[in-house]
Parts: C-alpha cells; structure tokens; sequence
C-alpha cells in the first residue's frame, strides 16, 4: 500500500481486464443460466469426486499414458524429478501452472540440479526478477513495461541467451526478446511440464488454455510430457467441458475464445510426446471437500475475476496473501487447503475482504465467496477459542458482554461513554485504528436518559 507505482500498475490491469470481461459477458443472452450450469456440473462432479477420478486412470491409461497419484507437494515434486532423471535431463520447460506455483516444483527440481524453464511471457518475468506471482491469470500484472525491460536487460544473459542491446520498453520488442530467448530452450527441451484446466473423464483427455502459444510448444516438442493436475479438475465429459470452456474465456481474458486450446489424450505414435505422465494431485483438496460450507471452493476454474473485482486486491496486490492463489479465491482456498489454526499468515486471510459481495457476482461458477468467508472466520475463531493469551479483542467482547448482561452495568456504561472514547483516542492500540478510521462521537444523551426526561 506505500508504493504508488504498485497500485497505479494494478489498479490499471485490473480495470483493463474487467470492463473487457463486463462487454463479452454482456453479449451472452444466457449467462445467468450458463453460470448455474457451470456450478451444477462441478458440484455433481464433486458429489461423485471418486468415481470420476478413477474413470479419468482408467482412460489415460487405455490412452497409453501413466497416472501417479500424488497426497502432498513432496509426492508430485518426486513424480517429476524421477520422469526428468529417469532421461538424463538437467532442464525442462514449463507451460504456466498455477498447481506446480502451488508446490514449489520449479524449487524442488533446482534442489536436484535440474532447471525449470517457463516459457509464459508474464511467467518468465517472474522468475527473472527473482519475484512470486501475484495473480492467477497474469502473474507479473504488478510489474509495468519499463521494469520488464530493466529485468530483462540485466537477468537473460544469465538465464542462457542476452536481451539485444538496443532493447527498449515497447511491448513488441518485449515480447520479440522473450521469444528469442525461449526459442531455443523449446528446440533442445527432452521434458515438458504442464498442469491442466480441465480432464475429461470420459476420454482422458487433457486441456490447456492459454493466449501465447507457448503451451503448444511445450505440449507437443519435448520427447516426454508430465501434466501435475489437480483432481479438482476432472470433469465428466465433452459435453460438461463446451459449458466451462465458454465461460472461462470471457471471465479471464475478456475474450470470447482462447487463442490456444490445447488437448491430448495420452500417446499417439508420430504425434507429440512419446511419453506422457499424469500426477493427479490432492495436496489439501480433500480437506476441502469435507467443508460443508467450504466444497463450493473447488468449483473454481483459476479465471481471476474475482480479483479483477476486488477492493481489496487492487490496493494490496497479490503477494500480500502470502500464497500463489492471491485474491477472493485464495482467501478461502487457502485456509480450506491448508487448515485454519496453524498458521497466522493463513487465519488472517478470511478477514482480508469488505464483503462486498463483487467477487460471487463475477464468479463464472458462482461461488459463494462471502459466505464462505464468514464461516472460516467463525473457524478461525474456534481454533483459538482457550488460547493461554487472549487476543484484545477476546477481552473487549467478554467486557462488553459482561456490561451487556445487566442493565445496571449497561446504564453505567452509557453514562461513562463520552470519557471512554476520549480516552480511547489517547491510546497507543486504539489511536492506530482510528487514524485511518471514524471514530464517532459520544452522543450527548444517552437513550436511558431521554427515556427518563424528555420522552412525551
């Protein structure tokens, strides 16, 4: 919040990419009725979560690919490295994924001495500047194009090939200098890293969207394919997929189709990879899907609108949610994932929201997003329900509570109001509140004292 620079970049982003979603939308007669269908298929398909997943192994498997199945971050990371060792290979290219963000897969394999390249413009902005993403659908929105020219003048010779000399901060030459540094890692690239959109059960068929093309090259040059899915992502079939492939686009990019659709089922001789492997990872997904209020969650499919929306997210950005899933989205998947109680950074997510509501307007699935919010606060509170130092705020609801059980203490507590927040103001705690906040002024007579002497 004390960077201008930051908030100007994503204050501009945010509101370039919703008054593009708000005209697509516009042009569907029916996408109040398009939404509650794309809610219906995943809530069914999340009623049934099992016996799709197992119809998904089943499919990939007669298609020629191999399935893993992965509990955590550390199981899926082990898939990959040994695919990537197994052919002897010290780099691999990536497609952008939020699920291989979401274990620190590119980490785990520089552990093991292999290099994870992403080939996504924004993607590798990121991991030039030594940054983290802060948003789902455009991971380096916080950075604007004179800070992308500087990183890649100063970091792609030491990534393997240098920016050109000459290099200026238009957005053609930007992206022209991205593709010749990628080009040759596409050529040379034994190994290709991918997650998916979407997994067709019915078929065992994968997809990727995606606007650059880069996902096709890394999708179909490398001798081998490793996809990291997340087993929210199964979807019945071709049919469930034409809904959510028409509601994606317009919700993400504004568009009304991707400009690369990108889908394989396993292996074809000839064809693309000659070796593909699927990890279908939980990683907290379960947990989530045993939250009665919380399962609407997993209807997500990663569009970013409900961060374009945010208030709150304009003003912060995304590393403030400490999580690659920043935003609405990542104020509830995050604790739901991961578990409240643990992890301060984690319980105080559910608070960052004005529950405005903005966020479940936009949604393509209509999740419940405010709901959601309000009962994981609720939950973040009973975990620290007993806790050996009360927070002040504990305290302040048992005092108010204990003048709010007698009418006595209520009256001698209206009586002492105008002192109390005079003094308040004076406070080292409340005074930090009040800065930035009203603080209303005692009224002259309390409500008793009307009753008592001026009521007809």
């Amino acid at each position: 919040m004390a960077d201008p620079q930051l908030r100007q970049n994503l204050a501009h982003a945010t509101h370039t990419i919703r008054d593009k979603r708000a005209r697509v939308v516009a042009e569907v007669e029916d996408w109040e009725a398009l939404r509650q269908a794309g809610a219906a298929i995943k809530d069914h398909t999340l009623a049934h979560l099992p016996d799709y997943l197992e119809q998904l192994e089943a499919a990939l498997t007669a298609a020629g690919a191999v399935v893993h199945w992965a509990r955590d971050a550390a199981e899926a990371n082990a898939v990959v490295a040994a695919v990537a060792k197994a052919h002897d290979v010290d780099e691999v290219v990536k497609v952008k994924s939020m699920v291989t963000q979401e274990i620190g897969l590119n980490e785990a394999l520089a552990a093991e001495g292999i290099a994870a390249w992403e080939t996504d413009l924004a993607e590798l902005i990121v991991q030039l500047g030594d940054d983290l993403p802060s948003h789902i659908l455009v991971p380096a929105i916080h950075r604007n194009r004179a800070e992308i020219r500087r990183i890649f003048a100063d970091r792609m010779a030491a990534a393997g090939r240098p920016a050109p000399d000459d290099l200026t901060d238009e957005p053609a030459e930007l992206a022209a200098a991205a593709r010749l540094h990628l080009r040759e890692k596409f050529l040379r690239a034994k190994v290709g890293v991918s997650g998916a959109n979407f997994a067709v059960a019915e078929s065992g068929t994968l997809v990727v969207v995606e606007s650059e093309g880069n996902g096709r090259m890394c999708l179909t040059l490398p001798e081998v394919l490793v996809s990291v899915v997340g087993i929210e992502k199964v979807v019945p079939s071709f049919a469930d997929l034409d809904v959510l492939l028409r509601l994606l686009p317009r919700s993400s990019t504004g568009e009304r189709m991707n400009p690369y659709t990108s889908m394989w089922s396993g292996v074809r001789s000839g064809d693309g990879p000659q070796e593909v492997h699927v990890v279908l990872l939980d990683n907290g997904r379960t947990n989530a899907l045993a939250d009665d209020v919380g399962r609407t969650a997993l209807r997500c499919i990663r569009c970013s609108a409900c961060l374009n929306a945010c208030p709150v997210y304009e003003r912060v950005g995304g590393h403030a949610y400490g999580s690659v899933y920043p935003g609405p989205i990542g104020a509830i998947l995050n604790p739901l994932m991961r578990g409240v109680g643990t992890d301060p950074q984690v319980d105080s997510l559910p608070y960052a929201s004005s529950l405005c509501g903005r966020c479940e307007e936009v949604c393509p699935v209509a999740i419940p997003i405010p709901e959601i919010l309000v009962d994981l606060r609720a939950q973040v509170v009973d975990a620290h329900r007993g806790s050996v130092t009360p927070k002040p705020e504990a305290i302040a609801m048992k005092g108010a509570a204990k003048a709010f059980g007698s009418g006595r203490r209520l009256g001698l507590s209206e009586r002492l109001t105008g002192l109390a927040l005079g003094l308040a103001r004076r406070l080292p705690l409340v005074s930090a509140w009040t800065g930035t906040r009203d603080l209303p002024p005692a009224p002259r007579q309390s409500f008793r004292e009307w009753w008592r002497d001026d009521r007809p």
